[in-house]
């Protein structure tokens, strides 16, 4: 690629607030978009020129009155990375676990330490959501070591890595972008972790090829919903699904549409306004 391959989209929030900005984020993240910066009063996406339609972005928008415009622009490839960089904080789950970057300084060590590298990083409006579902993978820690974990909707592959330092036998981390499926992949191969996670580019069909113990899915409520009867499928018998990715206000649709595919409800999490809900199949 040149360097003129990517497009900055400026979107100009009025009145701006960080939680509208996640929100949109959220949305957006369904579009071809790389990377979310939130500097106010815009949330900022980062998209490869080729992949760019306005008329996507303003479908998204147009549900939202806060977003009162967006531009586009031609950024350097590397300057997305650098603004991704500047915002990335390391994340420390019950001094148990650390996520962090190699230009985080005096971070602890913890049991288990992930290392994400900068340069291939997708989002940053996440940490709530990644914590709840790490915190809940602690509590399955026998559930987990010498079992299957599939990590669906991956991206980095944060979750996928923490199951592997955990004990899985195997990992399946699974992304519908190729560059974020790449991602994970020179990540768990980062964390020496490569031999037992199996990276793929693909929807939620390919988990059709096998069943599996732990099935996480930190994924956009419209994407859970759609596929909750695959990852039911996909459970084995007293296999547990962890779900985040959405909002308090989504939680009780996508806990009715799990107790209708015959999942029991097994514990919730809540951190700001984000939800982490955990089932189990009986």
């Amino acid at each position: 690629m040149n360097s003129f391959d990517y497009l900055e989209v400026s979107v100009l929030l009025n009145p701006f607030t960080e939680e509208m900005a996640e929100i949109l984020t959220a949305e957006l993240s369904e579009l071809p978009f790389e990377a979310f910066v939130t500097e106010a009063p815009c949330l900022k996406c980062y998209i490869q020129t080729v992949n760019y339609r306005p008329s996507d972005v303003k479908v998204v928008l147009s549900g939202y009155p806060a977003a009162s415009g967006f531009t586009a622009a031609p950024v350097q490839g590397q300057n997305w990375n650098r603004a991704w960089e500047q915002r990335f904080e390391p994340i420390v789950v019950d001094g148990i676990v650390t996520v962090k970057a190699p230009f985080n300084e005096n971070v602890p060590r913890t049991r288990f330490n992930i290392w994400i590298d900068p340069q291939m990083a997708f989002g940053t409006g996440y940490h709530h959501t990644t914590f709840m579902m790490m915190q809940r993978m602690l509590g399955l820690e026998a559930l987990i070591k010498g079992h299957s974990v599939v990590d669906m909707g991956c991206g980095t592959a944060i979750l996928a890595i923490l199951a592997a330092k955990m004990g899985a036998r195997k990992v399946f981390a699974v992304d519908i972008d190729a560059v974020a499926a790449h991602s994970a992949w020179g990540n768990c191969r980062w964390n020496k972790v490569g031999t037992r996670v199996e990276t793929a580019c693909g929807d939620a069909s390919l988990l059709q090829m096998g069943t599996y113990d732990v099935l996480l899915a930190n994924i956009h409520r419209n994407i859970i919903l759609e596929d909750l009867p695959t990852y039911v499928r996909s459970l084995k018998r007293n296999g547990h699904l962890l779900l985040s990715g959405f909002y308090q206000a989504d939680a009780p649709a996508i806990s009715a549409a799990a107790e209708a595919l015959g999942l029991t409800p097994a514990g919730s999490s809540e951190r700001e306004d984000w939800v982490c809900l955990e089932f189990v199949k009986n």
